[in-house]
């Protein structure tokens, strides 16, 4: 049953990452200003991308304790 829980949430995480690299949420973030000297836009990519990363890797590493 945890290997069907896991799946689903593999699922739930691709549409979840299809949203985040889609057009209409990219173009809030197109803007000319800077965070830590960084364009907004290259500091969501690699935010949301390293949140992916992360859930991606805490739902196929978790265990039953």
């Amino acid at each position: 049953m945890r290997r069907g829980l896991a799946r689903q949430r593999l699922v739930a995480l691709f549409f979840a990452a299809a949203f985040l690299f889609n057009y209409p949420l990219l173009s809030l973030f197109d803007r000319s200003e800077q965070v830590f000297g960084l364009p907004v836009l290259f500091v969501y990519i690699f935010g949301a991308w390293a949140s992916v990363i992360a859930l991606i890797a805490w739902t196929v590493g978790r265990r039953k304790g």
